[in-house]
């Protein structure tokens, strides 16, 4: 038995987007969400409380930053990681399998394993499919997902084939590793912009049986249009009774075409990475509040925006903010971009509800400024 379980209770008459909730040994939440990333076991400049306030669901935290710091050794001491940020919900770590790929030096991939240098000293590591599950194990989140090659973009099919064999054969040893039936294994769907690799990858890991299954390998560097194929190539192979979470997903055009595709889960930094830099995700598209003709401007940043943000403050006090480096700004800036997604999928939730999600999608995204169909 899953540790998890899934009901949808709605699927929108004109597009594939489904409703309905995930329940997990520390709470239910419901479906579609976006999930924000609290690397290291913090989302930058939030508390948790702030969070929920939100309206934030699962958290998701990295397993190849807490290996690193404080080790999941110290996570596991403080009883898994919702209590070691006294998180109220349910939390989420990714294997770590990006990072490895992304940021590690000289990493040397074999069919064992992956040898690479830490980012922070440079001391040489070795992860493996087992020791993996052995560190999310002891991280303790409600869901966990397999280690897998992440393959760059764009690479050739030979190349792309070899990677899927591979990351199905780390997705078994990972599954038969796992010893906790209170954790959820995810297994990761590859297979780049291949339709067939895709479709293969989905069905292998399906007779793997996994609690839920991801969509990897997207938003690493390729055109939009390559990233909405290569959702669409997973997702209808994907069973209808398991959660589907895209990963590394945070725009709201990206996450509004994996709605209405049936997807259930999506997360990414980008919300509190830009805000730190003034970036502002609002209702009629993406400002720089830095920019030097909101330095007067008193009006809110987001009239349709219900976060603390909005109601209290002004364009000009935001851009004061941020040219000084305050720290407060970033804090406002970020419990600004987090709420916007999450109010957005709330509102995507209720309009699949109704079966008006096609019309609230391309609504939200004309206003956004693209006129991208659903």
């Amino acid at each position: 038995m899953s540790s998890i379980e899934i009901k949808i209770l709605h699927v929108d008459k004109k597009t594939n987007a489904r409703y309905g909730y995930m329940i997990t040994p520390h709470g239910t939440v419901e479906l579609p969400m976006f999930m924000p990333v609290g690397t290291l076991a913090t989302v930058k400049t939030l508390s948790p409380k702030e969070l929920k306030e939100l309206g934030a669901g699962v958290v998701l935290s990295n397993t190849y930053h807490l290996f690193l710091r404080p080790g999941s050794d110290i996570v596991k001491q403080a009883g898994g990681l919702s209590k070691f940020m006294n998180y109220d919900g349910p939390t989420l770590t990714d294997s770590g399998g990006f990072q490895v790929f992304s940021l590690a030096d000289n990493r040397n991939i074999s069919e064992k394993g992956v040898t690479f240098k830490s980012h922070l000293d440079g001391h040489k590591i070795f992860f493996t499919p087992e020791s993996v599950i052995k560190t999310e194990e002891e991280i303790g989140a409600d869901i966990i997902m397999s280690f897998d090659e992440c393959a760059p973009y764009p690479c050739t099919k030979e190349y792309m084939a070899n990677s899927v064999e591979r990351t199905l054969r780390w997705a078994k040893r990972g599954r038969d590793a796992k010893t906790r039936n209170d954790q959820a294994l995810f297994g990761i769907c590859q297979g780049g912009d291949f339709a067939d690799l895709r479709e293969y990858c989905a069905k292998k890991l399906i007779e793997l049986d996994f609690d839920g299954y991801s969509i990897g390998g997207t938003s690493i560097g390729e055109p939009k249009d390559v990233e909405y194929r290569m959702v669409s190539y997973a997702v209808k192979h994907l069973p209808f009774d398991k959660p589907r979470y895209l990963m590394g997903v945070g725009s709201l055009d990206f996450i509004l075409d994996g709605i209405s595709k049936g997807v259930d889960m999506f997360d990414c930094v980008l919300p509190t990475r830009i805000a730190r830099h003034g970036a502002l995700m609002t209702s009629h598209g993406r400002i720089n509040i830095r920019n030097k003709k909101y330095e007067n401007d008193f009006s809110p940043l987001d009239e349709e925006c219900d976060c603390y943000c909005c109601k209290n403050f002004t364009k000009a006090y935001l851009h004061h903010l941020m040219k000084c480096e305050e720290s407060l700004g970033s804090r406002l800036c970020s419990i600004h971009n987090i709420r916007f997604l999450i109010r957005n999928v709330e509102m995507a939730r209720e309009a699949i509800k109704n079966d008006q999600f096609k019309e609230f999608a391309e609504m939200t995204m004309n206003k956004f400024g693209s006129t991208r169909g659903f």
